[in-house]
């Protein structure tokens, strides 16, 4: 079994913190989302990023924030989006990538979500059951259809978003109210650097995520995840298929359930991570009880080492 030295070694390799193994393409980024199954934008704990992988210089050396992204491969956070993957706000509002495993590991937490958000405001509920009717919408939309102000529409949507029950995606606005696809999740409607003005495009989960046929019909989660990725793209293999479809073994439709398997996937995604920063990962946090560590390492899934948490090969 591996040491702790041993770990961070295979951590180091396997989430690409070394120049040497910087991404170099769209698709060998698209392959590390897969192989990942859930990507940060930035760094900012255990959990793989995209950007930090890219290794390469900032777009404005010395400044916070947008400036500080990689200063060519930034779109492909976006890129990725664009590819059929999802960008979520679970990560305690911050922009998450997840792969088609993923996905269907978020499904029944984020369908209990909707339901349990619609019935708790009425605010709440007039835009999940507005967006219902309409479809996907650009905030732009959305203020005018709802008589909402910006900041109205702002504060009804982050806690969704944080949740996932809601999905972001920025759209360019061409003139007036037509818009296109493409960009990058969580634009905020200004002008972007092709002349084109920039606005959110909100949807409910419901309506980004569509499961598989099989998994609608009542067939394993596993069988579920390998019929998504199919879908995305038929065409793409990679080295993590049979590790994705282990790590789905167990998926269940209880949240709470599909909580802890979601939890042993992004561990694996991190190789090691140290057991408090678990908990701050995913914006459930009534999900989390003071013995679901506890309970996943008796059951095999997870092993402890040195105030760090590892995911078994039998996880």
């Amino acid at each position: 079994m591996e040491s702790l030295s041993e770990l961070r070694e295979r951590r180091a390799f396997e989430c690409r913190l070394t120049p040497d193994r910087a991404l170099g393409s769209l698709d060998e980024a698209e392959a590390f989302l897969r192989d990942r199954a859930l990507l940060t934008r930035t760094p900012d704990c255990a959990l793989p990023s995209l950007y930090e992988a890219c290794h390469e210089p900032p777009y404005a050396p010395g400044t916070a924030g947008f400036g500080s992204w990689p200063a060519t491969k930034w779109p492909w956070f976006g890129a990725l989006t664009e590819r059929g993957h999802l960008c979520v706000g679970v990560h305690r509002g911050k922009n998450l990538l997840v792969s088609a495993e993923a996905a269907a590991l978020l499904d029944p937490i984020i369908r209990a979500e909707t339901d349990r958000m619609r019935a708790e405001d009425p605010g709440w509920r007039r835009l999940l059951d507005h967006l219902a009717r309409v479809g996907p919408s650009t905030t732009e939309d959305l203020r005018t259809e709802l008589s909402l102000k910006r900041q109205e529409l702002k504060a009804l949507r982050s806690p969704l978003e944080r949740c996932g029950v809601i999905v972001a995606r920025s759209v360019a606005m061409t003139s007036g109210r037509d818009h296109g696809g493409g960009g990058d999740a969580g634009g905020g409607g200004d002008a972007g650097g092709d002349g084109h003005r920039h606005d959110s495009e909100l949807s409910r989960w419901d309506q980004a995520y569509h499961a598989p046929p099989a998994a609608q019909a009542g067939i394993s989660p596993t069988a579920a995840t390998s019929a998504m990725a199919t879908t995305v793209d038929s065409s793409a293999r990679s080295a993590s298929s049979a590790r994705s479809a282990s790590s789905t073994t167990s998926a269940s439709s209880d949240p709470a359930e599909a909580f802890a398997d979601l939890l042993v996937t992004a561990v694996r995604a991190a190789v090691v991570a140290p057991e408090p920063e678990l908990r701050r990962w995913f914006s459930w946090s009534w999900y989390w009880t003071n013995t679901l560590v506890d309970d996943l390492v008796q059951a095999g899934r997870l092993r402890r080492l040195d105030a760090h948490i590892a995911a078994t090969a039998s996880g």
